[in-house]
């Protein structure tokens, strides 16, 4: 009666694919070892880097 009707239509929404749990667990696994790859290659790099300078 007051105010505006209310659009039921605005809470509704759909999951497109790869945007279930399973898809986020598994993309959460590909970021944790995305951060260790990165880790190790930057700790061989920068000891290269340091061997290089050395001599």
């Amino acid at each position: 009666m007051f105010g505006r009707k209310r659009n039921k239509d605005q809470h509704r929404f759909y999951l497109l694919p790869g945007m279930g749990s399973s898809n986020r667990r598994h993309h959460r696994l590909l970021f944790r070892w995305a951060i260790v790859v990165g880790i190790v290659v930057s700790i061989l790099f920068a000891t290269l880097l340091y061997y290089v300078n050395r001599f």
